[in-house]
């Protein structure tokens, strides 16, 4: 039973991009997801009461995910191998998060600082960079960090309209963050 609520809640939470991305956040309704799903509002509800929940658990994934990254990195030996290993890990998140979501996240910035999770994932972006950084905090080093992340990012929230597929698009941004990285 928990397998197809999980696989309902993913269904939702996919055409809920879907349609934030065609028509916009503000302009979705939750009658138009369930619409486009073919359940009623009510089904809809039993597993989001509004579209702040359906954007609250994507933002929960991406942060959870980062923070999965930071445990990681602060028990591992600071150095250019973690900082390489960041990045690659970094990449397989923000890819396994999906275009869609991506996309959403950096279109929609307005709904994010409305509902409170842009500062958060700023400050988790920041402590990924510095962990990439040390041991120096030099701030090129740290700006370097910081634009190898934001290739990866930018990528998949700007490059969804070239038909490439997902793996390869991946695989270019992880390589030309790494080139970036390189330059610290």
């Amino acid at each position: 039973m928990d397998g197809r609520r999980s696989d309902t809640r993913e269904r939702i939470r996919s055409v809920a991009m879907e349609l934030f991305s065609e028509r916009g956040y503000e302009k979705t309704s939750l009658r138009e997801i369930a619409e486009r799903l073919g359940v009623t509002k009510a089904a809809l509800y039993y597993h989001f009461r509004t579209k702040e929940d359906i954007v609250a658990s994507l933002s929960e994934d991406l942060r959870g995910g980062i923070d999965e990254i930071v445990r990681w990195a602060e028990a591992t030996p600071a150095g250019p191998d973690r900082a390489r290993e960041i990045v690659i890990r970094y990449g397989a998140l923000l890819h396994s998060l999906g275009k869609d979501m991506i996309r959403f996240w950096h279109e929609n910035q307005p709904a994010f600082r409305d509902l409170g999770f842009g500062t958060s994932l700023r400050y988790q972006f920041r402590v990924l960079a510095d962990l990439m950084a040390a041991p120096s905090q030099d701030p090129m080093a740290i700006f370097y960090a910081r634009q190898a992340l934001l290739a990866i990012s930018w990528s998949l929230s700007m490059m969804g309209d070239l038909e490439l597929p997902d793996e390869e698009s991946n695989a270019a941004s992880v390589a030309i963050a790494l080139d970036i990285l390189a330059r610290m």
